[in-house]
Order: C-alpha cells, then sequence, then structure tokens
C-alpha cells in the first residue's frame, strides 16, 4: 500500500462540514499551511488575523503558546467572535502525552472543526503533529517528517516529541 502523506491526519480532520471547506489557504501568520480542509497550523497570527477568524471560517483556535506569549489578550479576541479558544501550553521542557492528547480531543470533534493549530514560530506545533502523526501508526521517522512540514525546526522540540512518543505507542495503521 502506497503512503500519502499525512493521509490518516487528512481524513481525520476533513470531516466533510460545509464549514470546513471555508478555511483559507493563506493566513497572515508565520508558516501558516492548511492540512486539511478543517485543520489548519501556523505560528503566531497577526492581530487582525485573529480579529478575522471567524470570517476566515475557522470555529476553534488552539494556543500552544506558554501564557506569558500573551495568551489571554488572543484568547478575548477570539471568544469575542463567538469562537472556541483552547489553550494547551507546550515547551520541550513541559511537553507531555496529556498535552497531545488534550489537542487530540478538540481535533477529534467535528463540531470543533475547522481548526487553527499555532504557537508561537509553528515549531512546537510541528511535535505535536509529528506525536499525533506517531499515535495514528506512522513510524516515528514518517511523524517527524508530517511534524516537520508542520513547522518542526529545533532539536529540542524533536528531542521532547521523540520522548512523547516513547509515551505512547503507535497505533496500528489501517492497512500495514
Amino acid at each position: 500500500m502506497t503512503k500519502r502523506p499525512a493521509l490518516a491526519l487528512a481524513l481525520l480532520f476533513a470531516s466533510g462540514t460545509a464549514a470546513a471547506a471555508g478555511i483559507p489557504e493563506t493566513l497572515d501568520a508565520p508558516a501558516y499551511r492548511r492540512l486539511s480542509p478543517g485543520l489548519a497550523v501556523a505560528g503566531r497570527p497577526s492581530p487582525e488575523a485573529v480579529a478575522a477568524l471567524k470570517e476566515s471560517g475557522f470555529r476553534t483556535a488552539i494556543d500552544i503558546r506558554q501564557p506569558s506569549e500573551g495568551v489571554a489578550i488572543v484568547k478575548e479576541a477570539v471568544e469575542a467572535q463567538g469562537l472556541t479558544f483552547v489553550s494547551v501550553p507546550v515547551s520541550p521542557d513541559t511537553f507531555t502525552l496529556g498535552d497531545v492528547k488534550k489537542v487530540e480531543a478538540v481535533l477529534q470533534d467535528q463540531s470543533a472543526a475547522p481548526v487553527l493549530l499555532y504557537c508561537a514560530s509553528s515549531n512546537r506545533v510541528g511535535g505535536v503533529i509529528a506525536v499525533l502523526e506517531y499515535r495514528r501508526g506512522r513510524t516515528k521517522e514518517e511523524a517527524l517528517a508530517e511534524g516537520r512540514k508542520a513547522g518542526l525546526r529545533s532539536s529540542a522540540m524533536e528531542k521532547a516529541a521523540l520522548r512523547v512518543m516513547d509515551e505512547s505507542p503507535a497505533k496500528a495503521a489501517a492497512g500495514k
């Protein structure tokens, strides 16, 4: 069976909701990337992009920055639009399987889609995506490759992702 990049992730988040089809291909945010019709990842969006998340088609924003990185201000702006805001603070030193499970729970909730998952530069986002891919049955190497596509760049976050993968047995992928 041919492997396709992020196939499991894309299938999970392409829930078929009409609203999901409307998220933009671009957004004023570093390393913005639409992974599926229901999920986009990015570095910290500009204040203008945050103010227009609803208009851009999003229903939920997951901020994985630390509270000291301005999370409260963004929370107010997101909730003022009637959107759901979720904070799951992540750093290479504190990253846990529990953090991944919190993000995963939101992403599996079809009513939350479309979702914008972001941190300051998309590096931590890439670490979370890598672990999610691993949990769905990808090898560590494949999962890290998907994480890099989503913004994983630092060796510290890569090591943290590998540590969390070791805490989380991979699920058997369909067809493998």
